[in-house]
């Protein structure tokens, strides 16, 4: 049973009409839970941490970068060849959240129009995070209430995020 959470990421990650998106993107995290399944299945080439369709004659063309967000991010483009991600997951440790998005923002890594959906911005939580991504300008910005995985009593959410550019 997929469930709330895992209906969410899926119908965001497929898109309007349940279109894949485009290949570039990436899941920061460990993509092994329900939502790492639901976006593997949505996702051209697969999912993972940093995923991406590499070689359309490959089924499943995935590079995994392994690696510590912060170090990550700045090689995307240079050493990795990422020039824009559409698309962007983050389920990783939420005190990283807003400055992995910066960083994403830093090295123009967002595409015009790209979505970052991020988990659990209630509980754990990801104030910081929200205020930033509710108030600067750059982001339309929806939270998608849900419950925690294995405690259905404890709410929790899912942002959902759409770049507008640069401001």
């Amino acid at each position: 049973a997929v469930g709330r959470r895992g209906r969410v990421a899926g119908c965001v990650a497929k898109g309007p009409g349940h279109r894949a998106p485009a290949a570039a993107g990436g899941v920061q995290g460990a993509g092994c839970g329900v939502q790492g399944a639901v976006l593997d299945s949505g996702i051209p080439g697969g999912g993972g941490p940093w995923g991406r369709a590499r070689d359309r004659a490959c089924k499943r063309g995935v590079e995994l970068i392994v690696g510590p967000s912060e170090e990550v991010i700045p090689q995307l483009k240079e050493k990795h060849g990422l020039l824009k991600a559409e698309f962007v997951f983050m389920d990783h440790w939420k005190r990283c959240y807003l400055r992995d998005l910066q960083l994403l923002e830093a090295h123009d890594l967002l595409a015009e129009g790209a979505t970052v959906l991020a988990d659990n911005v209630i509980f754990p939580g990801a104030p910081h995070f929200l205020q930033y991504a509710k108030t600067c300008g750059k982001y339309r910005c929806k939270v998608h209430r849900t419950s925690l995985e294995y405690f259905r009593a404890i709410p929790d959410g899912i942002a959902e995020l759409t770049y507008g550019g640069p401001r």
